[in-house]
């Protein structure tokens, strides 16, 4: 049963005038973005100081989501929509090492690194698996079942025993259990999940509802389910900020960031991004600074979580979405 939490705290609005602010890096952070461009089937790598784009890569066909090594070293893009493949990215060499075929396994959408950095776990939406896949030379190890339809976006526990994946066409959350290498549970959820993300602990895991404009979260020691927050169009992305308190949900079409209390599950403050169409999020290596890709405006916004402002924008290729940080500060 879903259980409904009442709003405690009224909204703080924090509007960003024009999105037409000239353009800059993140101020104080070294390291490099990775970001993926829907649109145009490439991949930049960024300087963060300076803003600047180091190089723009060919991904496949229809990239969506990308993953970055715990190292910084690596980045692997899923190539969704008709490629059906992932781009194994060298950040400081930049460029493309290799692409891995996952034609048994249609449509890979949500992904991340196993501890370790050797394998990354892939969705297969159209086959309702999760692939583990050898990034070194393309070897799919082994897959697990979800058992249920259109398995999109998936979140690791942080030692790798479990994996949980937002099946959009079955209105459920799939566990599974990486050792057996079985599916553990379903969980029925609000309509059509789809963003998704855990603790690192493994004991919360917050998920969108498209259908519902909804977030909610599952404990899943208990299994019961607790809604969190609601007024989306749509929750694209959900992110805890590591040791603290705060998660960072983009909403793609009421153009805002909304920030909401972990502990007292309730809504602290939105930032407006007007016409800007939200999606994919990514933190600092200190965790004090979110970058945001703004899909409409063909831009990522640099944000100080501490201040909720925007310090910078930066270019990107036609449609940003999937986003990643590597600490690596590459020598030009």
């Amino acid at each position: 049963m879903l259980r409904v939490i009442p709003r405690v705290v009224s909204l703080v609005t924090l509007g960003i005038a024009g999105l037409h602010s000239s353009v800059s890096g993140s101020q104080g952070q070294a390291g490099t973005l990775v970001v993926v461009n829907k649109q145009a089937a490439t991949a930049n790598i960024i300087d963060l100081p300076s803003g600047r784009i180091l190089a723009t890569l060919p991904t496949g066909d229809g990239p969506h989501e990308v993953a970055v090594s715990s190292d910084g070293r690596t980045a692997v893009v899923t190539n969704y929509a008709g490629g059906n493949s992932l781009t194994v990215i060298d950040i400081p060499g930049l460029a493309v090492v290799r692409t891995i075929e996952l034609a048994r396994y249609p449509r890979p959408h949500g992904i991340t690194f196993a501890p370790g950095d050797s394998l990354v776990a892939v969705t297969s939406e159209s086959s309702g698996n999760v692939v583990f896949v050898r990034v070194a030379d393309g070897e799919i190890t082994h897959t697990v079942a979800t058992d249920q339809g259109g398995s999109h976006m998936l979140a690791m526990v942080g030692d790798g025993s479990r994996v949980f994946t937002s099946n959009i066409s079955d209105n459920s959350v799939s566990e599974l259990n990486i050792g057996s290498g079985a599916k553990s549970r379903t969980i029925s959820v609000p309509p059509q999940p789809e963003a998704i993300t855990v603790t690192e602990a493994g004991d919360e895991v917050w998920v969108g509802s498209n259908q519902r404009g909804i977030v909610s979260v599952i404990e899943t020691e208990s299994g019961e389910i607790f809604q969190v927050a609601e007024g989306f169009e749509w929750p694209y992305r959900i992110l805890i900020v590591p040791g603290g308190d705060t998660v960072l949900i983009p909403d793609l079409r009421k153009n805002v960031l909304r920030f909401v209390d972990r502990r007292e599950r309730r809504d602290m403050a939105t930032m407006e991004f007007p016409l800007g169409g939200p999606q994919g999020i990514t933190l600092s290596g200190d965790a004090r600074v979110a970058y945001l890709s703004l899909s409409r405006r063909n831009r990522v916004a640099v944000i100080d979580l501490a201040s909720r402002k925007v310090t910078g924008y930066i270019d990107t290729g036609a449609g940003p979405d999937g986003i990643g940080f590597s600490p690596i500060r590459i020598a030009q």
